[in-house]
């Protein structure tokens, strides 16, 4: 939703602060009249307390929020006041929530006795928690007046009346209106005075009145408000010349909350404390706080509900969900904003409208980790309480265009697991209908789910009318099954229901709701056609206006969209058009170049541009543009393209345009007569000729819609989403779809449903019109008197989903923008009223569509207006290598083999632990060394010697040849990793290498029998050094701490350590002999990580054996030492050291001549040559 109410507090604030400082919107701006009050509102906030908190917590919480407003307002205790709830509460006089003219201490009392405490206001219950304290303002009645502004699709309205006040009765029909078009300045004063002022007597509060109207809607422009109401308006005169007072009592706003990149600064400006409390601040404190939208009253954002709007908030994907009734017994998870409308109605439809317990939508490809936090949440929610007869979970969904849906049911899936003890418990039981892209696989898991969960789980693809699961699973599907026409394409993905048999084809009831009144007998299966020949078949022959779309259209792309591009190709290869629709790309963000696409199976190149100048220039033949920018970017890269001649259709595909933006893009599409489809769109698709990015879904989904040919059939929807599940509904009951576009779900779309059914009525080749309205807004209106006018001739079946918003209690905003309703006109019911009784052909549900449009059909076709024609051959339809892989279609043998991480997926995995888990169970580096290394999870205190070894392997000074080798080349001037690098290739069996062959060593000679004794005399008659014996440093009376600690460790935390035992033995033998012949670090090392391989369980004696004979233990001070490597590089080059010469005065000489002489007498002798001596050869 765009148009977001925010708290009269904050409201009052913005006029506070900008009234006198927002720039002007009129001709000019004229000479104040008025005098603004100073700004005086005290916000006791309680948001934050819970009525589940002890009664002594809330009453303590109340008074600290009346001190600190006592604090921050002094004036409260000097004046008479106001004191109401600050909660979106209409109507708050007559409800017995208003107090006027009381004192602190009475207003303090007032707010005690009511704060955090349930209130009724019309039927609505909710609990007070914010309140707003202000002056008492004492004025005659007839000083009262009513100013609105509000905005419409062409521009702004403001409505005055002279009398205002909770008695003001019917606006609409007593107020004076101005009309301010989009982009146009407000006129002079004395227009607004003349146009609303009329019936106010006094030239001075006239003249105040016509120069605040000014202030007024330059604030509302300038911060992007959508409504703004103020009752009563006070304005109040005084006796000693000086200018009125105009003083505005009662608010209600709501801001563009799209615009918050726009205006979103502005707005917490003017809530910051230097602003609110005239304190002087700096930082983030004078920029004041993000402007908040609260919940409708009685509708209070739960800690689930807040938690999915943070997700929501943090993706590019759409998550929502609203709790209604917490102990309902049905429960939805529905991807897509239309689609998860048209489930709500039909349980409504159904009488479950009160045991329906959430409304929500996940849609935007959201990825694997957010659908399953997203199902998780509702799970938990859903299984908090029990239902005598069980809990119903619809996992629905239209048919997706670019979702995945295989990647979002893994996260479903793996909520579904989680919960299975709770599933079971709660008596739940599960019915799915999903398809789009990749669902076969994801219907396949569910289905392999339901086979092994414990739970009841019923699955259904396309072949599947979209809510038709509804009535199956809340026991009303008898009613509706069995009855009206069969479907000609038989299932791909059997019912699952107990009893039935996988695999088993049959076929689908596409009316599982029909009424028993509607029920005519039934029509034969719909033949099918081929195209019939068109209307725009000589390429230069210009397009008539009716048809933006034919086989010879070509369009920009703007943005890198390669997807969407590919898409519109493979469309155009099996549409089998002679040039492909996409003539080049645009990308502001790099410069010309060549971008790589398939044509059929064949690779081609597709140009892109930096420009649209240059783009246009270069293929003068493109009329369309589809525009991929983001919502902060759109307009500008929108209003370009509308300044080129040759552009005549640009689709908008952004979500979150501000909405003036999107009006002043409305009003330069109407003056340059350029069609604009969207914001908020997916596009439109014309078949056979042309398509819109990502309409139609996947090339499956088009086939098997038949939209590589032309039907009969023309729709307009707002929902994307939703014009997909047209397709195939028209596709099943109809010759097929003709055209088809998807308006967008915002208010204000750029062309409106009417626009296109015109289109469609002027077009020969369209025979039927298929309209999907849906809650909010007043389109459908136009479609009607267009009908009944007899500017449509041509039959409409329409339907306006949103039924179900009557029958709840709070204000629900569902998936689209625009799916509100601001008034009884604006409600589904009122808008199917008015088509049906203007003469449309509009079902009793959305259910029952699909039959009439059928009897529609079947009448025009028996009269001779549509005449069938033969099926065209299939085509043949090109699949990326990579999208085969993922479906299972094709292999080949691949070139590595990994079996220790995964990176395919929507989450990262360590030897099948996800990387999330490794952060939430908190398992360090030994643990992530565990699974690389063992592919497994090691016991705790495993982990943590790897952890031990690399601290103590980490480093030993600068002095050994690792250290000395990184220190060298980092002082040459390498970079870390060649530095790094020289000193890893010094380790061998003489530095660093010796953990391995310690463990072989000691491991062997133990499991050979060997007494210590015996291993010590072999290695001396073999003439070898026993590895990990020695240290030069170290001794028996001066023993190494490292192997100490990890030794004890050991000896507390090992099952057994044989090998170390051993060892020590051995260590007792040499050091008789020599006191510096200790187990050493690496020995010690060595040989406990031996026992820990044999003893802790994880591995067979085999693996165990393996790891130590592939270099396992070296591996470990590898990676230890690597620590300290780097860190004399870094160190190195902190202290910016030059390059390293070796003194010639360390450096033994010898003199080749002497040698060639006879060694004997100088053998061994060190000759030390200087450089004097050097420098005088």
């Amino acid at each position: 939703m765009s148009a977001k109410a925010v708290r009269e507090y904050d409201g009052k604030l913005l006029l506070a602060h900008y009234l006198q400082q927002s720039p002007t919107m009129a001709t000019e701006k004229p000479k104040a009249a008025f005098e603004q009050p100073a700004t005086r509102l005290a916000q006791v906030d309680l948001s934050h307390v819970s009525t589940s908190e002890a009664a002594d917590k809330i009453d303590a919480a109340v008074e600290a929020a009346l001190t600190r407003a006592e604090r921050l307002n002094p004036w409260l205790t000097t004046t008479k006041l106001v004191a109401k709830p600050d909660q979106l509460i209409k109507r708050r006089g007559k409800s017995g929530l208003l107090l006027l003219n009381a004192e602190w201490e009475a207003v303090k009392q007032w707010i005690r006795e009511r704060a955090v405490k349930e209130a009724n206001v019309a039927g609505i219950t909710g609990v007070l928690k914010t309140f707003l304290v202000e002056p008492f303002v004492p004025h005659p009645q007839e000083v009262e007046y009513y100013v609105c502004i509000q905005s419409h699709r062409d521009g702004d309205e403001i409505l005055f009346t002279h009398e205002g006040g909770i008695e003001i009765g019917d606006v609409d029909a007593k107020a004076l209106r101005l009309a301010v078009p989009i982009d146009q300045p407000l006129p002079a004063s004395d227009r607004i005075s003349a146009a609303l002022l009329g019936d106010i007597s006094s030239a001075k509060q006239r003249e105040a009145l016509a120069t605040f109207v000014e202030r007024l809607y330059s604030v509302y422009v300038d911060l992007n408000f959508t409504y703004l109401e103020i009752n009563p308006l006070v304005v109040l005169e005084t006796e000693d010349g000086a200018l009125p007072q105009v003083v505005y009592l009662d608010l209600a706003a709501k801001l563009d909350q799209t615009a918050e990149f726009e205006s979103g600064d502005k707005w917490a400006k003017a809530r910051s404390d230097a602003v609110v409390y005239g304190a002087a601040v700096s930082g983030a404190a004078a920029t004041g706080p993000a402007m908040e939208f609260p919940a409708p009253f009685g509708r209070e954002l739960s800690k689930e509900e807040a938690y999915i709007q943070d997700l929501d908030a943090k993706t590019g994907a759409s998550l929502k969900l609203t709790i209604l009734n917490k102990d309902g017994r049905v429960w939805t998870m529905v991807a897509g904003g239309g689609a998860s409308v048209v489930y709500s109605d039909a349980i409504a439809a159904l009488g479950f409208a009160s045991e329906l317990a959430n409304y929500g939508e996940y849609s935007g490809a959201p990825s694997e980790a957010q659908t399953y936090e997203y199902a998780k949440t509702i799970l938990d929610l859903m299984t908090r309480t029990q239902h005598p007869d069980g809990k119903v979970l619809i996992i629905g969904g239209g048919i997706a265009n670019f979702t995945n849906v295989a990647t979002t049911f893994k996260g479903i899936i793996r909520a579904l697991r989680e919960y299975k003890q709770a599933l079971i418990a709660h008596g739940v039981r599960v019915f799915v209908r999903r398809a789009g892209p990749n669902w076969q696989e994801g219907l396949r898991a569910m289905r392999e789910l339901g086979e092994t969960l414990g739970v009841e789980i019923r699955v259904f693809g396309p072949e599947t009318h979209v809510s038709a699961i509804v009535p199956l699973a809340l026991g009303k599907a008898a009613t509706g099954l069995g009855g009206g026409f069969k479907d000609v394409l038989s299932k791909q993905i059997p019912d699952t229901a107990p009893g039935s048999i996988p695999g088993t084809p049959g076929e689908m009831d596409v009316d599982p709701l029909r009424s028993g009144a509607d029920s005519a007998t039934p029509a034969a299966a719909a033949p099918v056609p081929v195209p019939a020949p068109s209307a725009d078949a000589k390429a230069d022959a210009p397009a008539p206006w009716y048809s933006p779309f034919t086989n010879n259209t070509r369009a920009i792309v703007y943005g890198m969209q390669p997807r969407a591009v590919q898409g519109m190709l493979d469309f155009d290869f099996i549409c089998k058009r002679r040039v492909p629709s996409v003539a080049c790309m645009v990308y502001p963000f790099g410069g010309n170049h060549v971008q790589k696409f398939y044509w059929g199976t064949q690779e081609t190149l597709l140009p892109v541009f930096a420009s649209l100048k240059e783009a246009t220039k270069r293929f003068a033949d493109a009329d369309v543009v589809v525009n991929f920018a983001s919502c902060r970017s759109v307009f500008e890269s929108t209003r370009e393209m509308l300044a080129y001649p040759q552009i005549r259709t640009v689709a908008v595909i952004a979500e979150g345009v501000p909405e003036r933006h999107t009006r002043r893009l409305i009003r330069l599409a109407q003056e340059a007569d350029v069609m604009l489809i969207g914001p908020a769109t997916v596009g439109g698709i014309k078949p056979g000729c042309f398509k819109i990015g990502n309409t139609g879904g996947m090339m499956d989904n088009i086939a098997s819609s038949k939209l590589y040919r032309a039907g009969s059939v023309a729709y307009v929807s707002k929902s994307g989403g939703m014009s997909n599940e047209l397709n195939n509904i028209v596709a099943r009951t109809t010759d097929g779809v003709y055209e088809g576009v998807a308006i967008g779900g915002d208010r204000y779309p750029g062309t409106t449903f009417l626009d296109h059914l015109l289109r469609y009525e002027a077009d020969p080749g369209c025979k039927l019109l298929l309209l999907l309205g849906e809650v909010g807004g007043v389109e459908e209106y136009k479609v009607a008197e267009a009908v009944r006018a007899g500017r449509i001739t041509k039959p409409v079946v329409a339907w306006c989903i949103g039924t179900c918003a009557g029958m709840f209690r709070t204000e629900v905003q569902f998936g689209h923008a625009g799916a509100l309703a601001n008034s009884a006109r604006e409600t589904a019911d009122a808008k199917n009223a008015a088509l049906r009784a203007a003469g449309v052909h509009v079902p009793d549900t959305f259910e029952a569509m699909p039959a009439l449009l059928n009897s529609v059909y079947s009448e025009l076709v028996q009269a001779g207006h549509i005449v069938p024609r033969p099926e065209p051959e299939a085509p043949k339809i090109p699949i990326d290598y990579s999208w085969a892989v993922e479906l299972g279609l094709v292999r080949k043998p691949a070139a590595f083999v990994s079996t220790i991480c995964d990176d395919r997926g929507q989450e990262l995995l360590y030897a099948g632990m996800r990387i999330s888990d490794v952060f939430r169970d908190d398992i360090g580096i030994g643990g992530v060394l565990s699974l690389l290394w063992f592919k497994r999870r090691l016991p705790p205190y495993a982990c943590k010697f790897v952890e031990m070894v690399l601290m103590l392997t980490a480093d030993h000074g600068p002095a050994v040849s690792g250290a000395h080798n990184a220190i060298v080349t980092a002082r040459a001037g390498k970079d870390l990793v060649s530095s790094l690098c020289s000193g890893l290739l010094t380790i061998g069996d003489r530095f660093g290498g010796a953990l391995d062959g310690a463990a072989d060593l000691f491991s062997g000679a133990y499991d050979k029998g060997l007494s210590p004794r015996e291993f010590v005399d072999s290695m001396r008659r073999q003439n070898k050094l026993i590895l990990g014996i020695g240290h030069k440093i170290k001794s028996r009376t001066n023993p190494d701490l490292r192997v100490s600690i990890i030794t004890d460790y050991a000896r507390q935390h090992f099952p057994a350590t044989p090998i170390l035992d051993y060892a020590r033995a051995v260590e007792a033998i040499t050091t008789a002999k020599k006191d510096n012949l200790i187990l050493n670090v690496d020995g010690a090392i060595g040989v406990l990580f031996v026992d820990l391989l044999r003893h802790s369980g994880a591995f067979s004696r085999e693996e165990a054996d393996e790891y130590a004979r592939i270099g396992t233990l070296n591996g470990l001070f590898v990676l230890g030492r690597s620590i300290g490597f780097i860190g004399h590089y870094l160190d190195q080059k902190r202290l910016k050291q030059g390059l390293y010469r070796h003194p010639w005065d360390d450096i033994s000489y010898l003199n080749p001549a002497a040698i060639q002489a006879g060694m004997s007498a100088t053998q061994g002798d060190r000759v030390q040559v200087g450089a004097a001596k050097i420098a005088s050869k």
